[in-house]
């Protein structure tokens, strides 16, 4: 028996045989879950496609919920399911875990998800809000460094100075 042993997943690959553990899936994130979880997840991804158009893929150990940006992503855990949802605001509510600013303009918001009945209102109206967010204009930065320059020099428009020698001062002796 040749191959070798992945040092990532630890799995068996045999010689010549495709391997690549680094991709993944949906399925593969949530399959462990238990029924409770399960529920919930189901229940999350169908409320989040009822939105509308966005791109669902799943990276790394995290499910992203996309239209332009990311507007929430879940990261399945053993016990529960942990949601970011990513906002113009900071959330305030029993289910919110923590805020973390995320940008200047955008808090992720940090929940725990345990059962499928957690997931109705208000979390399905902040995943609503965290959907039509993403697509709202930004509005442009005041800053210094956005301010136009005047291209007219003052020194071009004033008369030349004349200058007085300077005078010459006696030593004391």
């Amino acid at each position: 028996m040749s191959g070798r042993e992945c040092y990532h997943c630890k799995q068996w690959i045999e010689e010549g045989e495709a391997h690549d553990c680094w991709t993944t899936t949906e399925a593969a994130l949530t399959r462990d879950l238990s029924e409770d979880l399960q529920d919930a997840w189901e229940r999350l991804r169908e409320t989040a496609v009822e939105y509308g158009e966005q791109r669902i893929y799943a990276s790394h150990h995290s499910i992203m919920f996309a239209r332009r940006a990311c507007y929430f992503f879940v990261r399945p855990k053993q016990r529960y399911l942990e949601l970011c949802i990513f906002l113009g605001r900071p959330l305030k509510g029993p289910l919110v875990r923590s805020v973390v600013a995320a940008s200047k303009t955008r808090f992720a918001n940090l929940l725990r998800i345990v059962h499928r009945d957690q997931v109705e209102a208000p979390l399905t109206d902040w995943l609503a809000e965290a959907y039509a967010f993403v697509e709202q204009p930004r509005k442009p930065a005041a800053s210094s460094r956005s301010r136009k320059k005047p291209t007219t020099r003052k020194a071009a428009t004033r008369p030349a100075v004349k200058r007085r020698p300077a005078k010459r001062r006696k030593k004391p002796s």
